[in-house]
C-alpha cells in the first residue's frame, strides 16, 4: 500500500504535496507541516514508537512528536504538506531507492511505517568540521517519502570510485551506498579569501546524491547580514551605488 501512494506536488518555488487517501490508508509528517486535509481524515500525534524514536528525531532536527493522518470515512480523501521555506519537495520511493541519509531538518512526511532514525557520520571530522552537524537523518523503510530543501534541486548519480566535492550546506540527501567525508579544500589563504570555508564534503559512488543550490543557512545568513547593514549608504530605494559596494550588493 505504501508504495502506491498518490500524490501531487503543487507550486514551484513555494511547494506543497497533496496526497490521496483510499479508506484505512495512512501517512505520517513532522509537527507543523499540516497545511489542510478533508473532513474525512483524522490526526493522532505521539512519539511513533516510544520515548526513544522521538529522542532520536529530536537530534536530527525534527520534532519529539510525529503526526499520523488516516482517511477513516468512504471514498477518498486527501491531506496536504507545505515546506517551512521556499524550495523544491523530493519524493523519494525507498522501495527502490534503499536508505537514504538526509541533512537535519529535511524530512517532511511519508508513508506510514517510514522509519526515521539518527546516522552519525564515520568520522568525527566530518561531524566538527562539516558545517551541518555530524548527525543526520535516516530514512528506511519501503514507500514513500518526502523531504524538502531550498532553491533548486539538483540529482547527481555517481558511478562506483566516482568523486564529487560539495560544499556541506548544499548536501540534501544521498543513498547508503555513497561514502561520506569531510576533506580540507586546501591552502588558508585560499579557504578564507575565497569565501568558500576550510572544507568540503568528499562524496564518492555509487550511488545517487541530492543537492540544493540554496542551502537555508546561506540564505539566512544573507538576510541577518542585510539587517543588521541597515540602509547605510541608501538614498533612495534600491540604495545607491557607494552603499550597493559597502554592502555587498552589486
Amino acid at each position: 500500500m505504501a508504495d502506491q501512494i498518490n500524490y501531487d506536488l503543487i507550486g514551484d518555488d513555494m511547494q506543497a504535496v497533496v496526497i490521496a487517501l483510499d479508506h484505512g490508508e495512512k501517512v505520517q509528517a513532522e509537527a507543523g507541516a499540516l497545511m489542510y486535509m478533508t473532513e474525512s481524515i483524522t490526526m493522532n500525534t505521539g512519539t511513533g514508537g516510544g520515548l526513544l524514536q522521538g529522542v532520536k528525531r529530536i537530534l536530527t532536527g525534527e520534532s519529539f512528536f510525529i503526526t499520523t493522518f488516516e482517511h477513516s470515512g468512504s471514498g477518498q480523501g486527501s491531506v496536504a504538506f507545505a515546506a517551512p521555506y521556499p524550495g523544491k519537495i523530493i519524493p523519494l520511493n525507498l522501495s527502490e531507492k534503499g536508505t537514504m541519509l538526509c541533512q537535519r531538518n529535511a524530512f517532511l512526511c511519508s508513508a506510514y511505517g517510514i522509519d526515521i532514525s539518527v546516522a552519525f557520520t564515520k568520522k568525527l571530522g566530518a561531524g566538527f568540521f562539516g558545517g551541518e552537524g555530524f548527525i543526520l537523518q535516516k530514512l528506511s523503510g519501503d514507500g514513500l517519502a518526502f523531504l524538502h530543501a531550498c532553491g533548486t534541486i539538483i540529482e547527481k548519480k555517481l558511478k562506483p570510485h566516482e568523486t564529487l566535492r560539495v560544499d556541506t550546506g548544499c548536501l540534501v540527501a544521498f543513498q547508503e551506498s555513497i561514502h561520506y567525508d569531510i576533506k580540507f579544500i586546501g591552502g588558508i589563504k585560499t579557504a578564507l579569501l575565497g569565501g568558500e570555508g576550510l572544507f568540503m564534503a568528499n562524496i564518492t559512488g555509487p550511488g545517487t546524491v541530492y543537492l540544493q543550490t540554496l542551502p537555508f543557512s546561506r540564505l539566512a545568513e544573507r538576510v541577518v547580514s542585510a539587517f543588521s547593514k541597515g540602509n547605510m549608504g541608501e538614498t533612495k530605494r534600491g540604495g545607491s551605488l557607494l552603499g550597493n559596494l559597502i554592502s555587498g550588493d552589486r
